[in-house]
């Protein structure tokens, strides 16, 4: 679901999570919906959301895997909660930077060690949540090529979830386009044409803090979701 074409920005991520909110008040008070952001940027994006609509607030990690040489290029990524971990990998990407499957093996394993110890990090000892038979959506600042989101949606559809829903204030035509294709919804408030980068949706574009990424889970309901059966 496209909800607008326009491009103005918003003031910061908690602006735009308030703004996402009021596009999936259909999922407000459901005791199935549980919000998962993408740390760290989506965090502050999911925490009024998931205020909003009642839902415990928690993390699924995404690690980029960049390009030997070339580590802003994304080859692929990785996605964990628990002990599930879910590998997209970017074929054209690999196949043009000549990429051999040992260098994204290396990347991966190098990527898992850091996706494990974030994951730990932000929960704080608590346990990965209990997605069987959940709502689960799906919360980050934004969509470009969707390759970090897409590998988000295999780990949690690895859980046996009931719907999968992308959720995001912003994104281009192609990554919403790609998310389509593997999640039951995408809810994408702005799709500003041209799409440069995600930041250009906001006037505060500074990322949070791991002491705010924990901050925000601790108030939004990280703490207590195991209260609500996740």
């Amino acid at each position: 679901m496209d909800v607008s074409a326009g491009s103005a920005p918003f003031a910061d991520r908690a602006a735009a999570g308030v703004v996402l909110s009021h596009h999936l008040t259909a999922y407000e008070d459901d005791p199935r919906v549980v919000v998962l952001a993408l740390p760290r940027g989506g965090v502050p994006v999911a925490a009024p959301l998931a205020a909003r609509l009642g839902a415990p607030l928690d993390v699924l990690v995404v690690r980029k895997l960049g390009v030997p040489g070339h580590p802003e290029v994304a080859m692929g990524a990785i996605a964990g909660i628990g002990a599930t971990v879910e590998l997209v990998h970017e074929e054209r990407v690999r196949a043009r930077a000549h990429v051999t499957l040992d260098d994204l093996d290396r990347a991966r394993r190098r990527e898992l060690v850091e996706l494990h110890r974030r994951e730990a990090a932000y929960r704080g000892g608590r346990p990965a949540p209990r997605l069987a038979g959940r709502v689960v959506l799906l919360v980050d600042d934004g969509l470009a090529t969707g390759a970090t989101m897409r590998a988000a949606v295999a780990a949690v559809r690895g859980l046996a979830p009931a719907r999968v829903v992308v959720a995001v204030p912003v994104g281009s035509d192609g990554g919403c386009a790609a998310l389509a294709r593997v999640a039951d919804d995408v809810v994408c408030v702005r799709r500003p044409a041209p799409f440069r980068a995600v930041g250009q949706a906001y006037a505060d574009f500074d990322p949070p803090s791991d002491d705010e990424v924990r901050a925000l889970l601790a108030r939004g309901g990280g703490a207590g979701a195991t209260d609500r059966g996740v």
